[in-house]
């Protein structure tokens, strides 16, 4: 017997994406520029649950596909006169302005499912549930409200199990309930190898092992547990790794002993700064915001134009550690 959604809080609005899903013959899926796993679990898995309800129906998920996720999946090539008739759902994506295309907007009608703190509302409809570990629970969820309607598949669900696995780093972090844990077991009834998976989403490539030397040897770390390091383009050049490659060093840095807060900035081509933002018991998210960003209470992303937008960043979670 399948386990059954908890989320009943969220029944009707479940039910309201679900029927307007059962309408529509065209259908594209959007998520953020930059996927990490959940982007990608949570965009493609629903995919695979649509097609495999409803093969009649025409799925396509949209954006840049990168190279480092591709055993995951891959995007589909989506034509500019397929939107005038189709419905949009984008997921895993808090800010507008994060949707990888813009064609979107071309939509009949779009819906968000999204599991961020609501801090930009887009779409006709939207499904938030920030007691979801990930967008990929919230895609499985919905499946386990309607089990006698969605048909789940082996791919559908290595792609939302894989989803879980990277936004709760391994159900190491705080986000991990036990209907997380619950979900991820009935996705692991399906035929697919969580063994190999875990072990490729835990593969670094040489460059990106360097790239640990380097932050290893070159971090700061202040009295009261704030870690940061700075990844100029040349230093990325010289190690020969891409912006693309600095993913895992984040979680990584987590596990030095006396850190409670920690930042990486990389550098990109036009000058400016990706911040990545991780704490283990201050909320941070509300610093994001504050610079062009937003996230979860404790794992936000952020932009700084500049050298003195990274040292004001610095001064505010010296701040916040200091309260």
């Amino acid at each position: 017997m399948k386990l059954k959604s908890e989320n009943i809080h969220d029944y009707d609005m479940k039910k309201d994406i679900w029927d307007i899903i059962k309408k529509w013959d065209t259908i594209i899926i959007h998520r953020h520029v930059r996927p990490d796993p959940d982007a990608i679990g949570s965009q493609c898995g629903l995919k695979e649950i649509i097609k495999a309800t409803f093969p009649e129906k025409t799925v396509y998920a949209a954006g840049t596909s990168v190279d480092h996720l591709n055993y995951l999946d891959t995007m589909d090539k989506v034509e500019r006169d397929l939107y005038d008739q189709a419905l949009v759902i984008v997921t895993d994506t808090a800010n507008i302005e994060r949707i990888d295309g813009q064609l979107y907007k071309m939509a009949k009608q779009w819906i968000k499912i999204d599991h961020h703190p609501l801090d930009d509302p887009y779409g006709e409809v939207e499904w938030v549930n920030t007691r979801a570990s990930s967008c990929s629970e919230m895609i499985a969820d919905l499946w386990l409200t309607f089990p006698d309607e969605i048909e789940m598949t082996e791919k559908a669900a290595r792609l939302l199990y894989a989803g879980m696995v990277g936004d709760t780093n391994r159900f190491l972090y705080d986000n991990v309930t036990p209907y997380t844990m619950k979900t991820a077991g009935e996705l692991m009834t399906f035929n697919f190898s969580h063994t190999e998976l875990n072990n490729k989403m835990n593969e670094i490539e040489p460059q990106t092992g360097k790239l640990m030397g380097y932050v290893l040897e070159n971090f700061t770390l202040s009295e009261k547990g704030l870690l940061h390091i700075i990844l100029t383009r040349d230093i990325l050049k010289s190690l020969g790794i891409e912006d693309g490659d600095t993913h895992p060093i984040v979680p990584f840095l987590g596990n030095i002993a006396g850190v409670r807060m920690w930042v990486v900035f990389v550098e990109q081509p036009e000058g400016t700064y990706r911040v990545r933002l991780r704490s283990k018991e201050v909320v941070i998210n509300k610093i994001a915001t504050e610079h062009n960003g937003g996230g979860h209470p404790l794992a936000s992303g952020a932009r700084a134009k500049n050298n003195e937008e990274i040292n004001l960043i610095l001064e505010k979670l010296t701040k916040a550690l200091n309260k």
